[in-house]
């Protein structure tokens, strides 16, 4: 895209003598009050520590210009460039599927958490994709989501987890259908990469939705050149291997990357080798690709928050240059503004509260699948669950209040009319058969005489029991009680008239409801955590790639 005049040749956009950064409104640089060079001989009055807090003050105000006209856009110049990053901007739609997770309940203060699906693309649709990429016969062919991470912002903004999906994982994709109308059918089996060929990133989204039933906000997709362009925008991201290392097989397979021992600091191609080595890392596994990247998004966290980029005006501009062109995002966050008012709350976090995790996962059991993953049942799903409750990944979760039961006293059972749907479909895998007729069942053999079932399928990980309205909370609270659905699994929903059962993934045989997904607040050992604050990560060479 054709950069504005205010950018042309390197230039950097001329900030309006009006806004002058550290001036009044209509005041050049030269004749400010107190200016070195236009003889303010008032800026030497008061001593040193004066002249420093001023000398602060100044620098902070020219700052403030600086991030106030590149980034909010004013008048002259700064709205020109404005406009120009917000034309940089690629938009795409949020979910191209059927079904949509559902929304995460506010907290006690009216806040709700915020899930962001970050994409990394491996199409080699350009020619500068296709030479950081390699593999040059894939030219023009579908992009695949290599890379697909879980940003979940908790409701109060007090932490961060990250939940990585490797790219070799064993799914099923949901139908998807583009904004130009073309339709893509569901899949059988096939590998979780493959869901942005179909569509685009709103297929990603709508996958990750079936797979976990967490509702996904909003979406970042980036591709290789645009890795290389924030690295170097960046300046480099501190990162460790505890041997020499060099990605490079007999046969050409290998990102490349070379890195002596101990911590080097990466950018440009070599960061985007560092985050697509494969071969080097022991035990040379996608899995174990997603901790390397873990520990860079930890260290460019760290390596931003040093402030470092935000008090140089011209790299802050190189940074929201690269930001921009980098970036594919969701027609919710398609403008500069919107992507600033988010990075506001991502900013609220404290690094020591970030938690990065790689979905529990093992050895595919499907056909035609070796060498792949399957979730891990029972700590994939307790993961998930801790995501959809907003329980903090790191273990400082606050002790959790048990629901306490309806001010509204329950009906009598054979008074509570039930319907019960079958979403046992949840997971991916094909529903179980006549589970909502067996529900219904025993619902019955339990005093409710008037549950029923019906065709209704509702695919969902977990199961619940839904209401429509305050006075029906009490029945819904007495019908999971006799099933054993904890009292955190009834939901109001607008979504159905009566008490609803929606028989989840979870429950697909047995009479009495025992979710996988306990909620002790103890993150899975399986799920590889990381965190943000941990600056001794470092990755464990392959002895066969050491040089």
């Amino acid at each position: 895209m054709a950069q504005s005049s205010a950018r042309r040749e390197g230039a950097r956009p001329r900030v309006p003598d009006t806004v002058r950064p550290g001036g009044l409104p209509g005041q050049r640089g030269a004749d400010r009050p107190g200016s070195r060079t236009g003889g303010g001989g008032g800026r030497r009055h008061g001593g040193g520590r004066r002249r420093g807090k001023r000398g602060k003050r100044r620098i902070l105000r020219w700052v403030a210009a600086v991030v106030s006209l590149v980034i909010i856009g004013t008048a002259g110049a700064g709205y020109l460039y404005y406009r120009h990053l917000n034309g940089n901007l690629q938009k795409d739609a949020l979910n191209l599927g059927d079904h949509r997770a559902p929304q995460a309940k506010a907290n006690a203060a009216g806040q709700t958490p915020l899930n962001i699906l970050l994409i990394g693309s491996d199409a080699r649709d350009s020619k500068e994709n296709q030479e950081l990429g390699g593999a040059k016969n894939t030219f023009g062919a579908a992009p695949l989501a290599d890379v697909q991470m879980l940003l979940h912002v908790s409701a109060d903004r007090s932490n961060m987890s990250v939940v990585s999906l490797p790219r070799d994982t064993v799914l099923k994709i949901p139908k998807c259908t583009d904004p130009q109308g073309r339709k893509y059918p569901a899949t059988g089996w096939t590998l979780a990469n493959e869901s942005l060929g179909r569509g685009g990133p709103g297929c990603t989204v709508a996958t990750w939705e079936q797979l976990t039933d967490i509702h996904i906000d909003h979406f970042m997709k980036i591709d290789f050149s645009g890795v290389v362009s924030m690295a170097d925008a960046i300046g480099g991201v501190p990162v460790c291997v505890d041997a020499n290392v060099y990605s490079h097989t007999h046969d050409g397979h290998g990102s490349g990357l070379k890195l002596p021992e101990g911590t080097t600091s990466v950018k440009g191609q070599q960061a985007l080798q560092w985050l697509r080595t494969r071969y080097g890392f022991w035990p040379d596994t996608d899995v174990v690709r997603t901790r390397a990247q873990h520990q860079y998004m930890n260290s460019m966290v760290r390596q931003l928050r040093k402030g470092t980029k935000l008090t140089d005006p011209g790299k802050l501009m190189d940074l929201a240059e690269a930001a921009t062109k980098a970036l594919t995002v969701d027609t919710g966050i398609g403008s500069v503004k919107k992507l600033y008012d988010l990075a506001g709350e991502l900013q609220k976090v404290p690094t020591s509260r970030i938690t990065m995790t790689t979905m529990p996962n093992v050895n595919s059991t499907r056909p035609g699948f070796g060498q792949k993953v399957d979730p891990k049942a029972g700590d994939a799903d307790k993961l998930f669950a801790m995501v959809r409750d907003d329980t903090p990944l790191d273990g400082k979760a606050s002790k959790k209040k048990t629901p306490k039961l309806s001010d509204d006293p329950a009906a009598a059972k054979d008074r509570i009319g039930i319907t019960v749907w079958n979403g046992t479909g949840g997971d991916g895998a094909t529903p179980t058969s006549h589970r909502a007729t067996d529900v219904a069942t025993l619902l019955r053999g339990q005093g409710f005489t008037r549950a029923a079932s019906h065709t209704r399928q509702d695919p969902q990980k977990t199961t619940s029991v839904l209401f429509p309205s305050a006075g029906l909370e009490g029945d819904a609270q007495s019908v999971a009680q006799a099933i054993g659905v904890p009292l955190s699994s009834v939901k109001k929903s607008t979504d159905v008239s009566g008490v609803t059962v929606v028989v989840g993934s979870d429950w697909r045989t047995g009479t009495i409801y025992t979710s996988a997904a306990a909620d002790d607040g103890n993150t899975p050992g399986t799920a590889d955590v990381i965190h943000g604050d941990d600056k001794t990560a470092c990755m464990h060479v392959d002895p066969a790639y050491t040089w």
